[in-house]
């Protein structure tokens, strides 16, 4: 029987980083020092190194997005499973909210009525808001798709964390975004998860909170 170690409630997360950073210098992965604090948070989150080197980064993303944050922007996600995630307590202390209309009730009908996606509606219905927006995308590949559609007729999101999950046109949806000429954090290939798109807003709000102590 495997013994468990005893660690204090507090000191789980603690330790769990520690235990990353060792492993990552065992695999002789070195991180960027910007970049560390949302690869290693979303290294704890799905227990994955591959992401120490899929995770992909536009130049001074992270300086973007929390420059944006400071001044209020909000944050709108695919799934509500991100929504609940993302720190909404830590986000609202700089003036911003965090959104998700997947299950609203005038999205559903015009995505029937218009034979769309349910995310491609929420993007749609997104833009309809007058605050800067940062767009992080967990699950459906279509709401990539119709961000980039929306960009290419004027849309100017702050950034769009894209790490959507999946098997079809993930990879593809993916690409676009890094070709579309706006800020991004995204990760290469099929994973990612709603989970890891909190985390990545998570660790973005931690970095800001611990700057301004």
């Amino acid at each position: 029987m495997q013994e468990f170690e005893h660690i204090a409630p507090a000191d789980i997360e603690k330790t769990s980083f520690s235990i990353i950073a060792k492993e990552l210098s065992e695999k002789n992965i070195s991180l960027p020092q910007e970049l560390a604090p949302v690869i290693m948070r979303v290294i704890h989150t799905t227990a994955d190194f591959d992401y120490a080197e899929s995770l992909k980064f536009s130049p001074d993303v992270l300086e973007i997005i929390k420059k944006a944050i400071l001044g209020g922007a909000d944050i709108v996600t695919d799934t509500n499973m991100a929504l609940a995630g993302i720190n909404k307590k830590t986000l609202s202390r700089f003036g911003g909210e965090a959104h998700c209309f997947m299950a609203d009730e005038d999205v559903a009908a015009r995505a029937k009525e218009q034979n769309l996606t349910r995310a491609a509606v929420s993007m749609k219905k997104a833009r309809e808001l007058s605050k800067p927006l940062i767009f992080a995308i967990g699950n459906a590949p279509t709401a990539l798709v119709e961000l980039c559609s929306l960009m290419e007729n004027g849309f100017k999101p702050v950034a769009v964390i894209g790490v959507p999950v999946g098997f079809v046109n993930v990879v593809a949806a993916k690409k676009m975004i890094m070709k579309s000429g706006v800020p991004y954090i995204v990760n290469e290939g099929r994973k990612g998860g709603s989970t890891v798109a909190a985390a990545i807003c998570n660790a973005i709000l931690y970095s800001i909170s611990k700057e301004k102590s």
